[in-house]
């Protein structure tokens, strides 16, 4: 007779097997680019004035570091980054809470609070580019009307106010996302442990602190953990709405790799700003797998 371990360890070997195609599949199409991306940043390769690599070692990683356009588009980015996710999941929690309460037409409200997260970046970027026009924009028109203003602001070509009318877009379209993420969480949460409290005499501030928001903590760091990814890598709403202007003020890092490669055809020295921010990514990747992990554990 077999006993479990074995039982168990043959189910683990036909798991692996089964799995094997799969891992294989992504090894090729998304390990082979980050090696190909790896060894390219060790040659001096420019279309523009050298047509052959050329081995030059750490040489790339080392002009990255005394560029300032680099570190500009690096700092606009965790500007960007910090503030969007940041709003949207405050924005998310609330919006959360609300839809996680019974009311009539409760489906129909969910189902139109997702539509923003699933209309495409590009679209909604050249909305937000129309809506903050200085001349025919509705943000102008609106404030003229109300009197707050007297003449027509320019939103995308003052440095200040165009990062702020990226990362006023970038909430509105993404804020869903997270909203989603954290009603999944909080439908988790028994409501025998609310009836508990009450009967304890606890307030509703009282039981979201206390339970709520404890529980809601892998769902939170998950959330997170996506959106940090996706915001620091975010390419096409910043390429629609501003293009990088005014005067870089609100290039990013991707869109800073971008014209390296192909604009400037330097395709070693991007292939570096290409792995460096590969490698910062992974770095958050793995400090929030490490806290997601301590809050399982805490709450297991």
């Amino acid at each position: 007779m077999f006993n479990i371990k074995t039982i168990r360890g043959r189910e683990q070997r036909t798991a692996w097997i089964l799995l094997i195609p799969a891992l294989l599949l992504l090894l090729f199409v998304f390990g082979y680019p980050i090696a190909r991306a790896f060894w390219l940043s060790l040659f001096t390769q420019n279309l523009g004035t050298q047509l052959q690599p050329v081995f030059s070692g750490l040489d790339n990683f080392g002009r990255m570091a005394g560029d300032g356009r680099f570190w500009q588009s690096f700092w606009v980015t965790t500007v960007f980054t910090g503030s969007a996710v940041f709003l949207e999941l405050l924005l998310g929690l609330g919006i959360a809470l609300v839809l996680n309460q019974p009311f009539r037409g409760r489906g129909l409200v969910r189902t139109t609070a997702i539509l923003p997260w699933a209309l495409p970046t590009a679209l909604i970027g050249l909305a937000w580019a129309w809506i903050f026009n200085d001349q025919f924009g509705v943000v102008n028109d609106i404030l003229l009307r109300l009197g707050i203003i007297n003449s027509g602001i320019n939103w995308l070509g003052d440095p200040t106010l165009a990062l702020m009318a990226l990362i006023f877009a970038d909430v509105w379209k993404t804020t869903p996302f997270i909203s989603i993420l954290l009603l999944a969480g909080l439908q988790s949460i028994s409501a025998d442990l609310y009836e508990a409290h009450a009967l304890d005499g606890a307030t509703p501030w009282q039981s979201f602190r206390q339970i709520t928001l404890p529980l809601l903590i892998p769902q939170i760091l998950i959330a997170l953990l996506f959106r940090f990814a996706q915001s620091f890598g975010i390419f096409d709403l910043v390429a629609v709405m501003t293009g990088g202007g005014p005067g870089g003020a609100t290039e990013v890092v991707s869109l800073y790799i971008y014209s390296t490669v192909m604009r400037y055809l330097d395709f070693g020295y991007g292939a570096a700003l290409v792995v460096v921010t590969f490698l910062l990514l992974i770095v958050a990747v793995a400090i929030a797998s490490l806290l997601l992990r301590k809050s399982r554990a805490r709450t297991a």
